[in-house]
C-alpha cells in the first residue's frame, strides 16, 4: 500500500544521503532488501571486519616460512625463527578468503549485472581471489613445501581494491605515465650515450696501474651502464670518478656533465611533469567527488518528492520538511552537520522545499566548523581583572618563549662543558639547579594562564595542552629525582639507585625541555605555515601510504623468493652475497636485514649481482623516481594552497566554517 511505498522512499532517501556524505556512487540496487544489505555492508562493524581481515592476511608473511620474526636481523647471531606447522597459517588464510568471497559477492549483487561488467576492479578482485584459492590448494597438496607461492604477491591487491582513494591515486599515476615515459626515454638515451663515451674514454691500456677505472667501473657494457645508473642516483659519487681523477683532472669534466644533465635537468624535469599532471588530477578528483555528492542529494530529493503526502497540485517537485526530518533521524552523519541542517529547517517558514532549497540545506556537508573557544572567566575584583589582562596578554606568552630559549641555551652550555668528562668527574649540581628553576617557572606560567583564561579555555588550545602535559611530566620527574637523590648540591653525584640513574633522569628531563621549545612554532608565522602543511600532508597521506605499503610488500615478498639463502653467515665475519662460486658483493652490517627493511636501505640504491640488478632497478624506478616525485607533488600542492590562502586570507570573524580543497579531497 501507500504506507509501504512511503517507507521504501524514505529508506532510499536515507541511503542516497549517506552515499552523498561518503562520495559513493548511487548506481546500486534500491529495493527494500538490497537497501538493508547495502547499509549493513557499509556499516562500521562490517567495514572494520573487512579491514581486520586485510591486516591479518598481510601480516601472515611475518610468520610464514621464511619467517623474519626474530629479535635481531643479523644472520650470524639470530636464533631460528618460529616455523608454524603446515595448515595453521593456511587455515587463517582460508578464513580470510571466505571473508573476501562474501565481500565480492555482496558487492557484485548490490551493483547489479550491468554495472558488474563495467567494473574492472571487481573483475580483477574475483580473478585474484580465484588464483589465490588455486595456489592455496596447491600448497596443501605439496604439504606446504613448495617454494613459490603466487598468492603471497597478490595479497596487497586486497588492500588496494578496498580503498577508493588508492584507486584514484593509481589512476593519477596511470595518466602521468605517457608524459613520464618521454622523460624516462630521454634519461635512457642520456645514460646510453654517456656509457658509450665512458667505455671509449676509459678503455683498457697496456699499463695495468692506470686501468683502475676500467677494472672497477667500466670493464664491460653491463658494468658501465650500472656504474653510471648508480651515479645518476649519486649513491657512488665521488667514488666512481676517483681513479680517473687521480690519473688526470680533466676526466672530471665527463662526470660533471653527466651529473648536471641527468640530475639537475632531466630528473627535475620529471618532477615538474609529475607535479603538473598530479595537480590536475587533484582538481578533477575534487570535482568528481562533489558531483557524486550533488547527485546523491538530488536523488534523495527525487524519491522524497514521490511520497504520497506530497501535494499533487504543485507545479514543480517539492519535498515536505517532515519527510526530510524523518530521513535525517535515520541517516548516519556527523552530529554537527545534522544539527545545523535541522536548525536551518526550523528557520525556514515554508512546509515544502524546492530542489534548490533542498540542495542548499545540504551544503553544510561541505563546511568545516572552526572550533569556538570557551569564554574566559569574568572576575568582579578589579585586581583580578588586571591579573587576567596581564597574564592573558600575548606578551606573557612571548616571555615564556624567551625563558624556554634561555633554558635551551643553558642546557647547551652545560653539555658543551661536560662533553669530555667521565661520569665520575661530572658535577650535576648546576644542571639540576637550573632545571629546578625553569620547571618551577613553567609550573607558575601554566597556573597563571589557567587563572587568566579559565581551565576550559586553556585546554581548548592545542599549544596549551602540549605545554601543560610536558610541564606536569617534568614536575613528576623532578619530584621523583628529589625523592630518590635529594636536592641538588655541589658534588651532586649519587650512586645508581632505582629504575634510572641520576644522569638518565636529568637527561630525560632535558630532552623533554628541548621538546617543549617547539611551543614557539605557532608564534612564527612562516614556521607555523610549514608545520601545518606537514600536518595536513599526514592527514592526506593515507592513500599514498597505502600504495607504498602495497609496493613495499610486493617487492619484499618477491625479493624473499628470489634471494632466499643468498646471505651466508661466516661466523663473526661480515656476510657475503654469492652467485655460483663467486663472491659478488660485500654486505655491510646495515644491509643484513630482510624484506621491507632491505628495501628501505635500497631507496638510496645499492646494486648487487647482475641478474639482481633488474629487480633493484625496477624498485628504484618505482620508489625513488615515481613515488618520491608523487610525494613531492602532494607536498607542493598542500604548501601552495596554504600559501595562497595565507596571502589572500579573508576575515574569519563573520563566518563559522572553512571550505578547503584538502577537506573535500580527504
Amino acid at each position: 500500500g501507500a504506507g509501504a511505498d512511503n517507507d521504501l522512499y524514505i529508506n532510499q532517501a536515507v541511503v542516497f544521503i549517506e552515499d552523498a556524505i561518503q562520495y559513493r556512487s548511487i548506481n546500486h540496487r534500491v529495493d527494500s532488501k538490497s537497501l538493508w544489505l547495502y547499509r549493513w555492508y557499509y556499516s562500521r562493524t562490517c567495514q572494520w571486519i573487512l579491514s581486520l581481515t586485510i591486516t591479518i592476511i598481510l601480516a601472515l608473511a611475518f610468520v610464514e616460512e621464511p619467517s623474519s620474526l626474530t629479535v635481531t636481523s643479523d644472520v650470524r647471531y639470530r636464533l631460528p625463527a618460529w616455523n608454524p606447522p603446515c595448515g595453521l597459517t593456511e587455515s587463517v588464510e582460508l578464513l580470510c578468503f571466505l571473508v573476501f568471497l562474501v565481500d565480492v559477492s555482496v558487492k557484485s549483487y548490490l551493483i547489479g549485472w550491468k554495472e558488474f561488467w563495467k567494473n574492472t576492479w571487481l573483475m580483477a578482485y574475483i580473478l585474484t581471489l580465484t588464483v589465490s584459492l588455486a595456489d592455496w590448494i596447491v600448497s596443501l597438496s605439496f604439504s606446504c613445501t613448495e617454494s613459490l607461492r603466487i598468492r603471497r604477491i597478490l595479497r596487497p591487491f586486497f588492500l588496494l581494491q578496498n580503498s577508493s582513494m588508492m584507486k584514484k591515486t593509481l589512476k593519477s599515476i596511470n595518466s602521468t605515465l605517457p608524459e613520464m615515459a618521454s622523460v624516462v626515454l630521454l634519461l635512457a638515451v642520456h645514460l646510453s650515450l654517456f656509457t658509450m663515451f665512458a667505455m671509449l674514454l676509459f678503455a683498457r691500456t697496456k699499463d695495468n696501474q692506470q686501468d683502475k677505472e676500467w677494472v672497477v667501473y667500466f670493464r664491460n657494457l653491463p658494468d658501465s651502464l650500472t656504474s653510471l645508473l648508480v651515479l645518476l642516483t649519486t649513491a657512488n659519487n665521488p667514488d666512481v670518478m676517483i681513479p680517473a681523477y687521480s690519473k688526470n683532472r680533466a676526466y672530471s669534466i665527463f662526470f660533471i656533465l653527466f651529473t648536471v644533465l641527468g640530475n639537475l635537468f632531466l630528473m627535475n624535469l620529471l618532477t615538474a611533469i609529475i607535479y603538473n599532471q598530479f595537480r590536475g588530477y587533484l582538481l578533477k578528483s575534487v570535482q568528481s567527488s562533489l558531483f557524486r555528492r550533488r547527485l546523491g542529494i538530488r536523488a534523495a530529493f527525487e524519491v522524497l518528492s514521490a511520497l504520497k503526502e506530497t501535494p499533487g497540485s504543485a507545479q514543480q517537485s517539492c519535498v515536505s520538511t517532515g519527510a526530510l526530518q524523518q530521513v535525517l533521524q535515520k541517516a548516519e552523519m556527523d552530529s554537527r552537520c545534522k544539527q545545523a541542517i535541522l536548525r536551518s529547517l526550523k528557520m525556514c517558514s515554508c512546509d515544502q522545499l524546492s530542489a534548490a532549497q533542498f540542495q542548499k540545506l545540504f551544503e553544510e556537508l561541505d563546511k568545516e566548523s572552526i572550533k569556538q573557544h570557551p569564554p574566559s572567566p569574568e572576575y568582579q575584583s578589579h585586581f583580578m581583572q588586571k591579573l587576567q589582562f596581564a597574564f592573558g596578554h600575548p606578551y606573557f606568552g612571548y616571555l615564556g618563549n624567551v625563558v624556554a630559549l634561555a633554558n635551551i641555551i643553558s642546557i647547551c652550555v652545560v653539555l658543551v662543558m661536560d662533553a669530555d668528562k667521565q661520569p665520575s668527574e661530572r658535577d650535576d649540581f648546576f644542571l639540576g639547579a637550573i632545571n629546578c628553576f625553569f620547571i618551577l617557572y613553567y609550573l607558575l606560567e601554566m597556573l597563571l594562564k589557567i587563572l587568566a583564561m579559565g581551565l576550559r579555555r586553556y585546554l581548548s588550545y592545542p599549544s596549551n595542552r602540549f605545554d601543560g602535559l610536558l610541564t606536569v611530566i617534568l614536575l613528576i620527574l623532578e619530584i621523583s629525582t628529589f625523592a630518590v637523590y635529594g636536592f641538588p648540591h655541589p658534588g651532586w653525584r649519587p650512586e645508581f639507585m632505582g629504575l634510572l640513574s641520576l644522569w638518565d633522569m636529568v637527561r630525560l628531563v632535558n630532552m623533554l625541555i628541548v621538546f617543549r621549545f617547539l611551543r614557539i612554532i605557532p608564534n612564527m608565522k612562516f614556521m607555523a605555515l610549514v608545520v601545518t602543511t606537514l600536518l595536513d600532508l599526514v592527514k592526506n597521506l593515507r592513500a599514498f601510504a597505502g600504495i607504498l605499503v602495497v609496493v613495499f610488500y610486493a617487492f619484499a615478498i618477491t625479493g624473499i623468493m628470489l634471494f632466499k639463502g643468498a646471505v651466508v653467515p661466516l661466523g663473526n665475519t661480515s656476510c657475503f652475497i654469492f652467485q655460483g662460486k663467486n663472491v659478488i658483493s660485500w654486505c655491510s652490517a646495515h644491509f643484513q636485514a630482510e624484506g621491507i627493511y632491505c628495501l628501505l636501505c635500497l631507496l638510496s640504491v645499492n646494486l648487487i649481482c647482475r641478474w639482481a640488478k633488474i629487480y633493484f632497478v625496477a624498485w628504484w624506478l618505482i620508489s625513488s623516481v615515481i613515488w618520491v616525485n608523487l610525494f613531492v607533488a602532494l607536498l607542493l600542492e598542500n604548501f601552495i594552497h596554504k600559501w595562497d590562502r595565507r596571502c589572500h586570507r579573508e576575515s574569519l570573524s563573520d563566518i563559522e566554517y572553512q571550505r578547503t580543497v584538502e577537506l573535500m579531497f580527504r
